[in-house]
């Protein structure tokens, strides 16, 4: 008994959105866990991609803005039955990420990409292609990239990596004392 309760709990997570704290979770902790150790992993020894070295690099965060992102994303392309970085309305990757709420505001530096892919029936066989893939590999290597959000609908699946620093407690200090002036674009 304990088992099938166990087992229908799990079955009722992982088809239902979790709200917490205003933010929406499209995944389970266990597909959260299985992208990031996959990826983390060969970040971590550095890895070819298409016949450049890709030198070790950080580990990445699960971002839950990004993740929203990324699930919205494989949704539509999945329901509008198109596959492109580009959505049907014409919005972009970097729209998309922003209206997920993954934005450059009160940071030093901003950087955004996404690998997207239609086919692959698991996490395991989706990463072999994105590492096979030079282009998708070095969004997958690059330092630069520190959270990452990755959504699967209806054999379409989206990563969206982010990569934001934030300013050192100095650059701050300076920031409120108006002897540096923050230009937002």
């Amino acid at each position: 008994m304990k088992r099938l309760i166990t087992a229908v709990l799990t079955f009722l997570i992982a088809l239902s959105l979790v709200n917490i704290y205003g933010r929406q979770l499209l995944s389970t902790p266990q597909f959260r866990r299985s992208f990031l150790e996959k990826i983390n992993q060969v970040r971590a020894r550095g890895c070819n991609c298409g016949g450049v070295y890709m030198r070790p690099a950080p580990p990445l965060v699960w971002n839950e803005q990004l993740e929203v992102s990324a699930f919205r994303h494989a949704e539509d392309m999945a329901g509008n039955n198109y596959f492109s970085h580009t959505s049907l309305d014409g919005r972009t990757m970097q729209d998309r990420i922003r209206m997920a709420g993954y934005t450059y505001k009160g940071f030093k530096s901003y950087e955004v990409g996404e690998n997207i892919a239609e086919g692959p029936q698991t996490i395991t066989e989706v990463m072999e292609g994105w590492f096979h893939s030079p282009g998708h590999c070095k969004n997958l290597m690059n330092p630069g990239f520190k959270e990452i959000g990755a959504g699967y609908h209806n054999g379409y699946w989206v990563q969206d990596f982010g990569g934001r620093e934030a300013f050192s407690a100095d650059e701050q200090r300076m920031i409120k004392s108006g002897r540096y002036h923050v230009i937002e674009k």
